[in-house]
C-alpha cells in the first residue's frame, strides 16, 4: 500500500482503490454517483438524497472547507475512487479528538449503496487506516457505531477494530440521544 504526502493532503492506493481528498474537478463524478444511489437499504443508509442544492459553486466551497479543516487538523475528508475507471464510490473521514499525548481520532465511512457487497468498504477502510497511522500520525482511531448498524459493526471487525464499550446517550440523532458501540484500533 502506497501513502504519499502533498500540500495539506495525503492519499492511499489499495489494489482497486484510490483514497484522496476531493478536488474541484471531481464535481460531475461525485454528483453522478450520489444521484445514482439505490433507495435506502436500512435505517442507517441515506439511500437517494436530494442533491438539488449541490451546485458546482456549492461543491467548490465544500472542497475549500475540507482543505481548511485539514490545514487546522480538525478533520481530514477523503473521497474513495475506483482505480479502473476513477468512479467516486464513497467517502471516509477522520476527526481529530485530541493530539499531544493522545493522538486520538474518530473515523467515519460511507460507500454508496450501489457499490455494496463488492469488498470496497473493507478495502477502503483498511487503506484509510494506513493513512491515519502513517500520514496523519494517529495512535488511536475509534468508530462510533449505532447498536443496530450490523453492516458497520461487521466492517469494523473485519479490518481488525476491536469492541471497547457501549457509550450511553452518546450522540444526538433521530431526535434523541442514542447509544453507540465504540470500536477502536491502536497503531503503536
Amino acid at each position: 500500500m502506497q501513502v504519499k504526502e502533498e500540500k495539506f493532503e495525503c492519499f492511499s492506493e489499495t489494489e482497486r482503490l484510490v483514497i484522496r481528498p476531493l478536488k474541484k474537478d471531481d464535481y460531475e463524478n461525485w454528483l453522478h454517483e450520489f444521484e445514482n444511489r439505490n433507495p435506502s437499504q436500512h435505517r442507517h443508509d441515506q439511500g437517494k438524497i436530494d442533491m438539488s442544492e449541490c451546485t458546482l459553486e456549492w461543491f467548490h466551497n465544500l472542497v475549500d472547507q475540507h482543505q481548511a479543516l485539514a490545514r487546522t487538523d480538525t478533520a481530514h475528508v477523503f473521497g474513495v475512487f475506483r482505480k479502473e475507471d476513477g468512479i467516486h464510490i464513497g467517502m471516509i473521514d477522520f476527526s481529530t479528538l485530541a493530539r499531544n499525548e493522545f493522538q486520538w481520532g474518530r473515523m467515519g465511512y460511507n460507500i454508496h449503496n450501489q457499490y455494496w457487497r463488492s469488498g470496497y468498504g473493507k478495502e477502503a477502510v483498511k487503506g484509510a487506516l494506513t493513512m491515519a497511522c502513517n500520514h496523519l500520525k494517529f495512535h488511536r482511531i475509534e468508530a462510533h457505531i449505532n447498536l443496530d448498524n450490523t453492516p458497520s459493526i461487521k466492517l469494523a471487525e473485519s479490518v481488525g477494530m476491536e469492541f471497547e464499550c457501549l457509550r450511553k446517550g452518546f450522540l444526538y440523532e433521530y431526535d434523541e440521544w442514542t447509544d453507540h458501540f465504540v470500536y477502536y484500533k491502536n497503531f503503536h
